[in-house]
């Protein structure tokens, strides 16, 4: 108790000072002009060839999420939170990228991630192919795939991982190394006769067939791998997390024998941690039968953090000399909110940032691109009038002069937080609106809440980072990434040296033939 008061009361000291510091106009002039410095110094645009590309990836962080989120950061030590930063809030140069789908205003995981690593807009619900698919129409596959910046990256002679906290063949993953017209197909238990008659490959067989030597792959999704009624090593009680394969393959003894000596697979903390990165050049890494633990529910022992995971596959990947490509995913972000549980959401935010914080100390920005951005947005915000230093999760300082009844200041536009009681909205003093399971009062109800539409943030840092400025289309994204890397179909401007040069322009008569495209569809 003495602890915990003298904890309060230094909190209270440091609040106070800043309060007070706070009041004199020297402070944010001086505040502005270190940033002003800083901005002069780092104006020259980073014209490297990047060794190196990272790509973060906040499935459903949009701009409101992101704000929370450093809010949380500096809460949780013990700052009023909303002057800190976010480590993506470091990164010199920040844009906004168009989010919806060749056929969707407000779109999906699945072809925002073709987007923005395929470099080619689509349907919602597809991963790898273009809009020409049509979901679960498995005859519209062939002649429609269309290759990532993974693949791309492997082809020049990078190594290349994926860390996940979802399952290793969810959406966003997948949009990487498998063409499939439906995101749901994850193992050929979860796909109609009719598409396996057709000849079409469920998610888990293309990871491990389509990029045969992708170098990481870590997140969860352990059943998808296994024949069907294979009982989980972690849960072998619970049917649920049975395996699902109705072909009878093993995919993980699969990859075991074709590794052999040169990979390791491990399905627990302890297991990851041991691994010698000087000697593993391949790492399969499965945490859960289906996606990873929230990381505020995380067993801290058995079940290892994003953060973990992304140092372990830096190191393995950094010790080629022509560099990497990482794709990590911070997922659940997304799934907090579909859920209405913001305090799961944020700290899933705060774990993803931590992780960039990490990679940037095992690279360095002289050549290595690192953007950070998000598929879409969630119906999800902040408001009421809070006062500075409130608690992300706490009340609006007032009651509603409608219902009188207080209300948080977090609040969603729709989902599952929507509840009545005799007729009216619940008054929220009533519960545990600080759990970590608390569904946010909602105003349309819904079952799962929904993604948002609006643009969302890219930050990024590194080698021709400039060039993610303004206000872009998604499928803008890998395409700069792949001229800073010299990779793809980006490689003239690099024969000369190891300085990449400005974009060459487009000629007329290619140009008129992209605005007639763009026109028709």
């Amino acid at each position: 108790g003495e602890r915990l008061f003298k904890q309060s009361h230094d909190l209270a000291q440091v609040k106070t000072h800043c309060c007070e510091t706070c009041k004199d106009p020297v402070f944010w002039n001086s505040w502005a002009q270190r940033t002003l410095k800083n901005a002069m110094n780092t104006q020259e645009p980073n014209k490297n060839v990047a060794k190196n590309l990272i790509l973060f990836l906040g499935d459903g962080m949009g701009v409101p999420t992101v704000t929370a989120a450093r809010i949380l950061k500096g809460q949780l030590s013990g700052q009023y939170g909303e002057e800190v930063q976010l480590e993506m809030d470091k990164f010199p140069y920040v844009s906004l990228s168009k989010t919806y789908n060749t056929n969707a205003q407000v779109p999906d995981s699945a072809g925002t991630a073709t987007a923005y690593l395929c470099g080619v807009k689509a349907n919602e619900g597809t991963v790898g192919v273009s809009a020409a698919a049509v979901r679960g129409q498995c005859n519209t596959t062939q002649g429609n795939e269309v290759t990532s910046i993974l693949k791309w990256a492997k082809d020049a002679g990078k190594s290349v991982g994926i860390v996940t906290t979802t399952r290793v063949n969810h959406a966003t993953p997948s949009a990487a190394y498998a063409h499939c017209v439906d995101r749901d197909w994850y193992s050929d238990g979860e796909m109609p006769a009719e598409a396996l008659q057709d000849g079409c490959k469920d998610i888990a067989r293309q990871l491990m067939e389509n990029i045969p030597d992708i170098n990481v792959i870590m997140g969860g999704g352990r059943k998808y791998m296994l024949p069907k009624n294979t009982s989980d090593v972690e849960y072998p009680e619970e049917k649920k997390h049975s395996g699902t394969r109705k072909d009878g393959r093993n995919l993980i003894q699969e990859w075991i024998d074709r590794r052999k000596d040169k990979g390791y697979y491990v399905w627990n903390k302890q297991e990851l941690l041991s691994v010698n990165p000087s000697t593993a050049d391949y790492l399969l890494g499965l945490f859960e039968p289906g996606d990873l633990t929230y990381d505020l529910d995380r067993d801290r022992s058995t079940d290892p953090s994003l953060t973990e995971m992304v140092e372990v596959a830096i190191k393995i990947l950094r010790k080629n000399p022509e560099g990497f490509y990482l794709l990590v995913e911070g997922g659940r972000i997304d799934h907090g909110h579909h859920e209405g549980k913001a305090k799961q959401a944020l700290h899933e935010a705060v774990e993803m940032d931590r992780a960039i914080g990490r990679a940037g100390l095992l690279t360095s920005a002289h050549d290595t691109l690192t953007v950070v951005t998000a598929d879409h947005s969630h119906v999800f915000n902040f408001g009421g009038y809070t006062m500075r230093g409130n608690s992300i999760f706490g009340l609006a300082p007032m009651v509603s002069d409608v219902d009188q009844k207080p209300f948080t200041s977090i609040l969603y536009g729709n989902g599952p937080g929507f509840k009545l009681v005799n007729g009216s909205r619940v008054n929220v003093s009533t519960v545990d609106y600080q759990q970590n399971d608390y569904q946010a009062q909602a105003a349309v109800p819904l079952r799962m809440e929904t993604h948002g539409g609006e643009d969302v943030a890219v930050f990024a840092k590194g080698p021709m980072a400039h060039l993610l400025h303004g206000v872009q289309e998604q499928n803008y994204i890998p395409h700069v990434m792949a001229y800073a890397a010299c990779v793809g179909q980006n490689k003239a401007h690099c024969r000369s040296g190891n300085s990449a040069t400005s974009i060459a322009i487009a000629p007329p008569s290619l140009a008129l033939i992209i605005t007639a495209t763009w026109l028709l569809c």
